[in-house]
This record gives structure tokens, sequence and C-alpha cells, in this order.
């Protein structure tokens, strides 16, 4: 049934019934519509979207032109950044180099001055020692001649002459110490 339904209605509209089928008054218009559509968007939309489509492109190479002119910028910065980079650790390190070689010297410096100050302090300590048992010596010396003429005083029972005995003592103590 549905096949007579469908041949029926064939019959009123013209149409084909199968895909296959021409159909020459169909072909006919839609040739002319085809041409009047492609005439105006040949006369109309086709220059619009051409134009769009080489600004476009136009941007595109501009952008890329910027792009890359950026990227050899920014090589060039990294470039001179490392070179700049290398030259101050350089110098950093040269810098270092010359503090640590001042700073020697400055303790060497300070080691030689200490060891200066303590020759000094030594050899005038020694002095001191030195002339503080002399003064020993000295100060003995006196005690000795005076306990001698106050023992041989004691011993002869009078009184001797303090400075012509003090120096018969004083050179024969000078007499006892060059011999030893």
């Amino acid at each position: 049934m549905l096949f007579a339904l469908l041949a029926s209605s064939e019959g009123a509209t013209g149409a084909p019934m199968s895909p296959f089928e021409v159909n020459f008054g169909l072909f006919f218009w839609t040739w002319i519509v085809f041409g009047m559509l492609f005439f105006l968007l040949k006369k109309y939309a086709w220059p619009a979207i051409l134009s769009m489509t080489e600004q476009r492109e136009e941007a595109i190479r501009r952008h890329l032109a910027e792009a890359e002119q950026a990227h050899e910028k920014a090589t060039a910065l990294l470039a001179e950044q490392q070179t700049l980079l290398a030259e101050s650790r350089t110098q950093a390190q040269a810098i270092l180099a010359e503090a640590k070689m001042v700073s020697e010297r400055e303790r060497a410096a300070a080691v030689l001055r200490t060891r200066e100050e303590q020759d000094q302090l030594l050899a005038r300590a020694r002095r001191e020692i030195a002339a503080e048992g002399e003064k020993a010596r000295q100060e003995l010396r006196r005690e000795a001649v005076d306990l001698s003429l106050a023992a041989a005083s004691k011993l002869i029972g009078e009184q001797l002459s303090a400075d012509a005995d003090r120096k018969i003592v004083m050179d024969f103590l000078s007499t006892l110490e060059s011999s030893h």
C-alpha cells in the first residue's frame, strides 16, 4: 500500500521516484540559480573576503617579523647578559683574590709587628732584670761590706773609718768576682 501511495504522489508533483532519474527542468533552474549566486558572490563577497584574507595574511607576516625581531633582540640581550654575568663573576673572583691577598699581607704585618713588640718587651725585660740584678748585687755588696766592717770592728774592738775601709773591702770583692 505504501508503494501505491508513493506512485500516486509522483504523478501529482512530477518529481522523480528514483534518485538516479534526471529531471531537466530542475536541472536548468538549478544552473540558473547557481550562476546568479556565483555572479553575486564574485562581485560583492569575494573581493571583501579576499581583501580580509590579504589583510590577515599581512598582519600575520608583520606579527611573524616582529616576533622574529623580538626573538633576535632577546637572543642578543641574553648573550649580553651572559657576557656581563661572566665579567661580573671574573671581577668578583679578582676582588676576592685581592682581598684575600691584602688580608694575608695585613695578617703577616700584624704578626711581624707582634713579634717585634714581643722582642722589644723581652729585651726591655732582660735589661730591667739585668739592671735589677746589678742593683741587687750592688746592694748586696754594700750590705756585705757593712756587715764585714761591723764584724771586723767588733773583732778588733775599735771603730774603723767607713770610706777607706769600704774601698778596701770593695776592691777585695771585685777581685773575688773576677776570679770566679
